[in-house]
């Protein structure tokens, strides 16, 4: 007897490890493989403006997939496909912009889980939440955080070519101080003019120019998120237009209803240059840099015709 049980838990042994093994086994294969195409990581970007980015610091090393490129939809009203799911779920990289910018995306990830996959949640890498302005990719500074944990995420993955993602990461920065010297020069001459927008996309880049956005932070807001403005917001917004201290006019491209026209209108009335922006890169085949450098001198352009020095 003793000899029986002893055989028995050598055999309870056996199959405790064969389970394990198992179970091991199937964690591992669930997870992405980085060699699957040819050792380049799979890397998936919610919208083209991260997936410029990522492209240029990744170089030959990744296979890129961007899921939002139309540059006349509205990226809020983005509805993710069955194929969006399974670039999902064999994704090594995934980023998403956050704070309920695209809150589909966190469902995709649900469910797919994985264990070999890094996702890059630009809202909480820049401590932001659900309710805070999301467009981070106005904000110069913003943008460098991003960067360069994208470096530091791509080059976990893929150690071996680190020191590529680095050179590359340098090139980018070189890239975006073009037009982020341009936002610099419109601050030490523009310092405090009065500029106004139809929605809250213009908030962080008016900050890093040092101008003074004056049109009314509710309408802008309600605007962005597809609502109705508080109608003292209209009234006051409507005032500040006629009253011609502001000096030029920004709106989305991407988001025209027919209050955002009517305030188009009465600022051409007034003889107020109209700057339009898009939430995503337009031409979708510019780079990033390229894009928002064509926006500042836009910008830069206007204030100069408006502003005496």
């Amino acid at each position: 007897m003793p000899k029986l049980n002893f055989r028995r838990k050598i055999a309870v042994s056996v199959m405790l490890l064969f389970g394990l093994l198992l179970i091991s086994m199937m964690l591992l294969s669930s997870a992405p493989k980085s060699n699957s195409n040819n050792n380049k990581v799979n890397v998936v970007a919610a919208e083209n403006f991260w997936g410029s980015l990522v492209a240029q610091i990744g170089g030959n090393k990744i296979n890129l997939k961007v899921l939002i490129t139309d540059p006349n939809a509205d990226p809020h009203e983005y509805e993710s496909s069955t194929n969006d799911a399974r670039l999902f779920a064999s994704a090594n990289y995934v980023i998403l912009n956050g704070a309920g910018y695209d809150s589909w995306g966190n469902k995709l990830l649900s469910a797919s889980p994985s264990l070999g996959r890094k996702v890059l949640m630009v809202s909480t890498l820049l401590g932001k939440k659900e309710g805070d302005n999301p467009h981070f990719w106005f904000s110069p500074s913003y943008v460098n955080q991003v960067i360069y944990q994208m470096k530091q995420d791509l080059s976990a993955l893929d150690p071996k070519d680190s020191s590529y993602f680095t050179q590359q990461y340098n090139l980018l920065t070189t890239k975006l101080a073009l037009y982020q010297n341009q936002i610099l020069n419109i601050k030490a001459h523009y310092s405090g003019t009065k500029v106004a927008a139809t929605e809250d996309i213009f908030v962080y880049l008016a900050q890093a120019a040092g101008l003074n956005l004056i049109s009314p932070l509710t309408f802008m807001q309600a605007v962005a998120e597809g609502n109705d403005p508080p109608s003292n917001s209209v009234v006051q917004f409507e005032q500040q237009l006629k009253s011609t201290q502001v000096k030029l006019l920004v709106y989305n491209r991407q988001t025209i209803t027919p209050l955002t026209n009517s305030m188009k209108q009465l600022a051409l009335t007034n003889n107020i240059p109209l700057i339009p922006v898009s939430e995503t890169i337009e031409p979708i085949n510019l780079s990033f840099e390229t894009w928002m450098g064509g926006i500042i001198q836009q910008l830069q352009n206007a204030l100069s015709a408006q502003v005496k020095p």
